[in-house]
């Protein structure tokens, strides 16, 4: 059967990085890169609060928003980390240097746009006043009160903002931040366990090679782009599986991306979760209709609860 990647699994759940190599399950062809600008946007989005409770808010500057107000975010560049990223729109947008805390949510409508939501905190500079504005904003304030009671620009932070509230309670999940790994794809590496009413625990496993968690990339074709993250999950699970469980919901266990990837590429790997509703379960895993897929059983104790534990604590994936 071969060896089980446990230290791949380990740097997993502990939301680090692994090598995505160039082979990738369920795919006849090669990926292509993935470049900003051109095929994938990716959008950075930040929550800061000060010491009184106080939410940070910027007032637009664009013509078909202007004066409304929103959380500081923007745009990624070509050749930028995800980090640096953030931190550059909130210094633009707020006067403010940050620090990232964590990821709060991954949102998504398929490669064509992906928004990463931060819970960050405040490092330094000052607030921009509208003496100082400019394109990138006209000002910015702690907003100590609900705020709808603003003219918004969205209500889509809304939600953002009930996660970092819930999170500065009690986290759901490990702090989760980008690892710097180069990724030429979009790809997503897949954690599916399958647990059976005995208790039982079995991984999914790719043996192309040295045993590893598969991993499936996006397409880059028009309606790929725009189709969502988990279409190339199921169709794994249904090719290559023959399984049409009607998996639950998708969580972030942590991702890897670095500026100017091979060729220039900003392609990113996401370590990614997916749980099965215990009423498609039975009694054990599917059979692999592909050879190249085995189901890997999860007996050391320690190991299976860890597993386990972090199906309940993943950061969300929103579609």
């Amino acid at each position: 059967m071969g060896d089980a990647p446990v230290p791949e699994l380990e740097a997993v759940l502990d939301g680090g990085a692994w090598d995505v190599g160039t082979t990738f399950e369920g795919s006849p062809a090669p990926p292509g890169p993935v470049r900003l600008g051109r095929n994938v946007c990716y959008v950075v989005l930040a929550v800061l609060f000060n010491q009184e409770d106080a939410v940070l808010l910027v007032q637009e500057a664009k013509p078909e928003c202007r004066g409304r107000w929103y959380l500081p975010a923007g745009r990624m560049e070509p050749g930028e980390g995800i980090v640096a990223a953030l931190q550059r729109e909130v210094k633009e947008e707020s006067g403010l240097e940050c620090e990232p805390l964590t990821l709060l949510a991954l949102e998504e409508r398929g490669p064509a746009w992906i928004r990463f939501a931060f819970l960050a905190r405040a490092t330094g500079g000052t607030l921009k006043t509208l003496e100082e504005a400019d394109a990138e904003s006209l000002q910015a304030t702690w907003w100590p009160g609900d705020p709808r009671a603003l003219p918004l620009r969205s209500l889509d932070i809304l939600p953002v903002l009930d996660l970092a509230a819930r999170y500065r309670r009690s986290p759901p999940h490990p702090p989760t931040l980008p690892r710097e790994l180069p990724c030429s794809p979009l790809c997503l590496r897949l954690l599916l366990p399958f647990a059976n009413a005995a208790g039982d625990l079995w991984v999914l496993l790719a043996t192309a090679g040295t045993p590893h968690l598969p991993v499936v990339a996006c397409g880059t074709s028009p309606s790929e782009l725009r189709a969502g993250l988990r279409p190339p999950l199921l169709r794994l699970l249904r090719d290559c599986l023959a399984w049409d469980p009607q998996p639950g919901a998708l969580g972030l266990l942590g991702l890897q991306h670095r500026a100017g990837g091979p060729g220039g590429a900003d392609g990113i790997c996401f370590n990614v979760v997916l749980s099965i509703p215990p009423g498609s379960q039975r009694d054990e895993p599917p059979e692999p209709r592909d050879p190249a897929l085995r189901w890997w059983p999860v007996r050391e104790e320690g190991l299976r609860g860890r597993i386990l534990q972090r199906l309940r604590a993943a950061v969300p994936v929103r579609s």
